[in-house]
């Protein structure tokens, strides 16, 4: 979610950055913000607006100047507003439906893309090999510390990519760690 949040935030400044010239930014967020909640996201094939209100942003100029859907809208009687607003309210739920899917496409496409690039490791038994240390292990000791601990040497080798590993001396931990946490070790 943290993630999410800062991607937001760097998109919203770059869009700030175009807006503002001479102008103090904060005279300048109301737009940035109707801006990138009314551009199409690539991911998800839709708006934000359009994800949360289940209909396209209605600016101030279509209201000023009628456009055919303010005119379409005002020739209509309030009941057969409030029903066809009902309907559009029940497809929202159709909108976010079309979304997800788009985006599992889309994360597909990117992962398959990444996927042509990535060799996998092969580790075979008796390999030397460093493994990773994680800021929340107790061998983490600060900036200065080193990122790998080792070597050790690859006892078995299991499915779908984990390993146990073995002591220079000979003790074998019996806990599998992930083949994505080693790497070889060259003397």
């Amino acid at each position: 979610m943290n993630g999410v949040v800062e991607a937001t935030n760097k998109n919203i400044k770059i869009i700030l950055r175009k807006i503002v010239d001479n102008y103090r930014c904060h005279e300048k967020l109301s737009f940035t913000l109707l801006g990138y909640r009314n551009t199409m996201r690539t991911s998800t094939g839709a708006t934000p607006y359009m994800l949360v209100y289940g209909t396209e942003v209605m600016i101030l100029t279509e209201v000023e100047i009628p456009s055919l859907r303010v005119i379409q809208e005002d020739k209509l009687e309030d009941a057969e507003w409030i029903r066809i607003r009902q309907e559009q309210l029940m497809l929202i739920d159709e909108k976010r439906m079309d979304t997800v899917c788009h985006g599992q496409l889309y994360q597909n496409r990117m992962a398959s893309a990444f996927n042509k690039r990535v060799k996998p490791r092969q580790f075979t038994p008796r390999q030397l090999v460093l493994k990773k240390i994680f800021p929340h292990q107790e061998e983490a000791k600060g900036k200065f510390a080193p990122n790998w601990q080792g070597p050790y040497v690859v006892h078995r080798v299991l499915l779908v990519g984990a390993l146990i590993l073995a002591e220079i001396d000979g003790r074998v931990s019996m806990k599998p760690i992930n083949s994505d946490t080693i790497k070889r070790y060259y003397i």
